[in-house]
């Protein structure tokens, strides 16, 4: 199925943990179906399971017909309904998540209670496993995980991460010698990862990290592997991105990272 991938499809949420990302959607195409569905008063976890449902149907839907979903929108939750959708459709990917936080805290970790910094957590079966169940996920086997960047990580987090089976490669270059798995790949791409020097409008900026030239020259050899079968990007803060340098740069490695293999 990976070889047959003919063309990309784009859904854009613009929302931010339960609520909305004012300017994302500005940068969709008239071609982008854009999820904006009512949402529910209250309870945080159900309202971001709202905004999840439909990216699961839309990436079902996708793959099915031999096209790649990539999925833009304000934070990693996302990526549980972008998981969910691949194993409808019998995918059971490797997901490699660049990042520049670990976004593997539980509530027995985390020192904000932030949820934003749970999903990949939840992903692999570890704490609270709601939005998992509502999005009707599977646990992703931690060997099937490969962790890139996390340079900044909570000391709890931080201790999950060099316990568990995951793979966590602290230094995004040595993928360009990596030998990637040989089956269906998922990548997830926080916009952060990129030195904040380069892309300033995040709302959780951490000190160091890539060059936006060396996250290009990564995803131009994923890319070339023929088998990204699906790409969500968790998006920069529009409103602090005057200038547009960090929407110029994530949409430009996105470009890189989903071009065309005909």
């Amino acid at each position: 199925m990976t070889n047959r991938i003919r063309e990309n499809r784009f859904i854009l949420s613009p929302s931010f943990i339960g609520g909305d990302l004012p300017g994302l959607e500005s940068i969709a195409k008239p071609d982008w179906l854009i999820n904006r569905p009512k949402l529910p008063n209250g309870d945080m976890q159900l309202r971001m399971s709202v905004v999840h449902q439909p990216i699961t149907k839309f990436v079902s839907e996708t793959v099915r017909r031999c096209e790649r979903p990539v999925s833009i929108v304000g934070d990693c939750c996302a990526a549980i309904a972008m998981l969910a959708g691949l194993q409808q459709t019998g995918i059971e990917p490797y997901l490699i998540w660049f990042d520049a936080h670990g976004d593997f805290n539980t509530w027995e970790t985390t020192p904000s209670g932030f949820l934003g910094g749970m999903p990949l957590a939840m992903i692999v079966g570890r704490g609270d496993q709601r939005m998992p169940v509502l999005a009707g996920l599977r646990t992703l086997a931690e060997d099937r995980v490969i962790l890139t960047d996390a340079r900044d990580l909570d000391p709890g987090e931080g201790e999950l991460i060099a316990k568990s089976n995951i793979n966590h490669i602290l230094n995004v270059e040595t993928l360009l010698d990596y030998t990637f798995p040989d089956g269906p790949i998922y990548v997830h791409f926080d916009t952060d990862i990129v030195s904040s020097d380069e892309s300033p409008a995040q709302n959780y900026p951490a000190g160091g990290g890539p060059s936006s030239v060396m996250v290009r020259e990564v995803f131009s050899k994923l890319a070339q592997t023929n088998n990204v079968v699906a790409v969500s990007l968790s998006s920069w803060n529009p409103a602090m991105d005057t200038k547009k340098a960090s929407e110029n740069i994530s949409l430009s490695l996105l470009d890189v990272l989903v071009r065309s293999e005909s």
